[in-house]
């Protein structure tokens, strides 16, 4: 474990000074915060709220909002919409650091001294892989964090924080969210092994959110709701893709092979 956190305090030191990754860590989880507060704001300054009822509520999700007023329960289906967005964050956030992790070493050409020590090829991928998937983990959970105690400022009684930070809310961001990180830097590390170019990586890698921007989209046009049935499938399913992603990434990193195929 010690060359594993040398590893992933060398990336830090190294991934941190450009300017796309520190804007991606910082801009994203302001933005996911922000927006959803806005619109909570917005919501508790209309008379249209007032009036809202649990009929005109999906009988799945008027089920969620026993207890509470048409009003509260009018606020947690518009905010319910962010869930995803908030998964979002340790789904793009690793995809940008660790798909520079190994091509933005070819181009510094630090990549030969590093394979050169005596670091096992685990060793090297779980050192990249902490350092691109804890920063996002942790922006996820304390961007989560601010969020739950705006919506404790922004509303009136606990029903709407007591969903927020409900058994699915906590489940689909501290548990599902780094199983997403995980699957994000399994891939973003594959691309970047065999990419020559930073930006040709990035781009490449970013590609890993659509599944869960499909996912959005679905909910918002009404197609799916989630609920915990489908995060807790969705758990399991990310688990078996990266027990299944971590193996193939260590197999695929070939030492000699990239610092022949680059030279």
């Amino acid at each position: 474990m010690r060359k594993v956190w040398v590893i992933a305090r060398k990336e830090w030191a190294e991934v941190f000074k450009n300017r796309f990754v520190l804007f991606t860590v910082v801009f994203m989880p302001l933005m996911m915060t922000a927006l959803p507060l806005v619109i909570l704001y917005t919501m508790g300054t209309t008379e249209e709220m007032a009036g809202f009822s649990t009929a005109d509520m999906p009988a799945s999700f008027a089920d969620l909002c026993e207890g509470m007023s048409g009003e509260t329960c009018g606020q947690y289906f518009i905010v319910s919409q962010f869930m995803l967005l908030f998964m979002l964050l340790p789904l793009a956030i690793p995809a940008t650091f660790a798909s520079y992790s190994i091509v933005g070493e070819k181009t510094t050409r630090t990549l030969e001294p590093v394979l050169a020590t005596p670091v096992t090829t685990f060793e090297l991928l779980a050192g990249k892989a902490v350092a691109a998937a804890l920063p996002a983990i942790g922006a996820t959970w304390l961007s989560f964090s601010i969020f739950s105690l705006g919506v404790a400022i922004l509303t009136e009684g606990p029903g709407l924080l007591r969903q927020v930070t409900g058994p699915l809310w906590l489940f689909a961001i501290v548990v599902v969210g780094p199983l997403l990180a995980v699957a994000s830097v399994s891939i973003a590390i594959m691309v970047s092994s065999r990419a020559n170019d930073p930006r040709v990586a990035e781009q490449i890698s970013m590609l890993v959110i659509l599944p869960l921007l499909g996912l959005f989209f679905a909910q918002i046009s009404g197609l799916i709701f989630i609920n915990e049935t489908m995060i807790l499938w969705m758990a399991i399913g990310v688990t078996v893709l990266d027990v299944g992603l971590l193996a193939f990434a260590t197999q695929l990193f070939q030492r000699e092979a990239i610092l022949t195929r680059w030279k």
